[in-house]
């Protein structure tokens, strides 16, 4: 990335800085939001703002959404980094504060975008998908009613740590955490759903997970094309007995789930390959963003 955007402007990267006594380095407070852009737009960019300005009034930061200037800040990125589709990171910190936990709300919070290229899908990845190790890491609780997409990210990195211990990683799976209680609740850059006798299901908010902004559009999908679709609390055993079983985030989309993974134990889940339910959401989802012959 030659270039960052800082504060609605678009810099070169050594002059976009933050202060040492903003809370976002200090404590992280702070917020950030992942998405990509399909035919150059930003997708699903009102429901990552609605969910920022959520979370910013929570933690007392000044947030007044706008997606059209944020489109444009997006744009003037991407033409800068050279960029005809990209992974967009949008951050907003606390800004400086105090040394020390204030208990009034923040003045000037600090926004950083970043753009890069996005990461290379193979096809075969709609087909064979990714597998999912099992971790021993539990999920840790949320910092308030429901979990931040905050700039604390312990838990994820801990975790990505343990995962690349494991035969599995140098084969792309991905990490999955359980409660303290033995839920299932969410991978380390995923959210979970499985299938069951024609049924979706997703682990609740309640096990701590963070409430995805794909995670919403399937259950939206499903709703629309008529499938069953509840969350709840599944257990691992649950989990291994699926139909079916996929992946969901903003850069991934939709990947199907192809075996699970218990320390050295390897369980190929349905046929080996996406099931005709995790396929049609695909398509579904595909169709949403204009691009469905991608």
């Amino acid at each position: 990335m030659t270039f960052i955007g800082m504060n609605g402007a678009v810099l070169g990267a050594e002059e976009a800085v933050v202060s040492v006594r903003d809370h976002g380095l200090l404590y992280g407070v702070g917020l950030f939001e992942t998405f990509r852009t399909y035919g150059g737009t930003p997708f699903l960019l009102d429901r990552h703002l609605r969910r920022m300005e959520e979370g910013c009034r929570d933690l007392g930061i000044p947030f007044q959404p706008d997606a059209d200037g944020l489109r444009e800040w997006i744009a003037r990125l991407m033409e800068r980094n050279g960029l005809q589709e990209a992974y967009i990171r949008y951050t907003v910190t606390a800004g400086e504060d105090i040394l020390g936990l204030p208990a009034g709300d923040y003045k000037n919070p600090n926004h950083v975008l970043f753009a890069k290229a996005l990461p290379a899908r193979p096809k075969e990845l709609d087909t064979k998908g990714r597998e999912v190790q099992l971790l021993k890491l539990r999920r840790n609780t949320p910092e308030g009613r429901v979990r931040f997409k905050s700039l604390h990210y312990m838990n994820n990195i801990l975790a990505k740590r343990e995962l690349s211990g494991y035969p599995s990683a140098s084969s792309g799976a991905e990490g999955l955490m359980l409660t303290e209680r033995g839920y299932v609740s969410e991978g380390i850059v995923s959210n979970i759903f499985f299938v069951k006798n024609g049924q979706l299901l997703t682990p609740d908010e309640t096990t701590g997970i963070l409430p995805g902004i794909t995670r919403e559009m399937v259950m939206d999908l499903a709703e629309e094309l008529g499938i069953p679709a509840e969350s709840g609390l599944y257990d691992w055993q649950t989990l291994e007995g699926a139909d079916e079983i996929f992946l969901t985030n903003s850069i991934q989309e939709i990947v199907p789930v192809t075996a699970l993974w218990e320390e050295q134990t390897r369980r190929v889940i349905g046929a080996g390959t996406a099931g005709p339910l995790t396929s049609k959401l695909l398509l579904k989802y595909r169709e949403q963003t204009g691009v469905s012959g991608q």
